[in-house]
């Protein structure tokens, strides 16, 4: 029955354009509508990653809760973290509007948003307000458009939420922000770590936190980028790496908006965000976390990036297209397969499928 009521509600969603309905879905978590319902809380789902502590490892990703305004609302459907932004230092209103296609024949969705959202101090309101609920809410920060120093704005970012996120993702693979990416080839890399972990080190100097710091980078990338990106994040001493972005790839898509310029993610990006996150396993080791991001809109999709060497997965894209009851339902299902597998902890799946993930082509 919930199922049916799922199908109706998004029904009427995509009556509207997906702009509206996002923020109608905003609105409603915000005002306390039970959308959905968490899974009961299963030990064996329970994870440790880079210090923070989790009831399971499957997040909200970053692009739904751009302001921070309903972290705990996503916690409360089921997700064992939940990621807002992406924040820059000053509000800027993003591309210009429709720049939000779904691509329904594909189970995709195409953006162009161009970082839109309040600002710093928005987000810092709304942080602080909530920061003795508890819960692992992370900040994923960015620069400013027309900024003359992007890697000051992520130093800054890092310098204002050390202290009231659980953990920082530096996002530097959003195709929306022109040059944005160039910020991942190797010189600009190793500046720009360099500078938001000192940020982050002195903003909690005296203090016994310790925010984990998330390098976000994207799926279209050459082995040898993947390479010098590895290279630096383990040269850094950052402590994990989100794997990935959207993607520009238009390979198979069926959908009338598929030549719509932006970002492209959901069940299209599964395998070649699948597949760079398991040469970045390899590449960093055991001791880095990943979090795998791309396509996840099931509890199979989500146990496929954990054995291709994820600690934690997140989604967006899925919810749109399955309702708020997906991540409960994902929860549960992962529950569902320890217990058939009997598995201790769900993060002894980790790279059991690694070897085959990473010799799967990138194209």
């Amino acid at each position: 029955m919930m199922r049916v009521f799922d199908r109706l509600g998004r029904a009427a969603l995509f009556r509207l354009d997906p702009e509206t309905a996002h923020g109608l879905s905003i609105a409603a978590l915000r005002s306390g509508v039970p959308l959905g319902a968490a899974a009961a809380a299963d030990p064996r789902l329970a994870v440790s990653v880079a210090g923070m502590h989790m009831p399971n490892p499957l997040g909200m990703a970053a692009g739904y809760d751009k302001n921070g305004e309903v972290p705990d609302a996503l916690l409360g459907l089921g997700f064992g973290h939940a990621e807002i932004g992406t924040v820059t230092p000053l509000p800027q209103p993003g591309n210009p509007r429709p720049r939000i296609f779904r691509l329904e024949a594909d189970r995709a969705v195409i953006n162009r948003l161009g970082f839109n959202n309040q600002g710093h101090e928005a987000a810092l309101a709304r942080l602080a307000a909530r920061a003795a609920r508890g819960g692992v809410v992370g900040v994923n920060i960015g620069a400013n458009k027309d900024s003359t120093d992007r890697i000051g704005d992520y130093a800054l970012g890092a310098a204002r939420f050390a202290a009231l996120a659980a953990y920082l993702t530096v996002n530097i693979s959003s195709p929306n922000t022109p040059g944005l990416r160039n910020l991942q080839s190797r010189e600009s890399l190793r500046e720009l770590l360099a500078r938001v972990r000192a940020a982050r080190d002195e903003a909690l100097a005296g203090s016994a936190k310790r925010t984990p710091i998330f390098l976000k980078i994207a799926p279209d990338l050459v082995e040898a980028d993947l390479a010098e990106i590895a290279e630096e994040v383990l040269a850094s001493g950052i402590e994990g790496v989100i794997v990935s972005n959207t993607t520009l790839a238009r390979d198979g898509l069926r959908s009338a908006a598929a030549l719509e310029a932006g970002g492209l993610s959901g069940a299209p990006l599964f395998a070649r965000s699948t597949a760079v996150l398991a040469r970045m396993r390899r590449l960093l080791g055991p001791g880095v976390a990943i979090i795998g991001v791309g396509g996840v809109d099931s509890a199979a999709a989500a146990i496929d990036k954990i054995r291709a060497g994820a600690d934690l997965v997140q989604l967006y894209t899925g919810m749109i297209y399955a309702g708020p009851r997906l991540p409960g339902r994902i929860v549960r299902e992962l529950s569902a397969h320890v217990a058939r597998q009997g598995l201790r902890n769900i993060a002894e799946l980790r790279d059991t499928a690694l070897e085959d993930w990473a010799s799967r082509p990138l194209g």
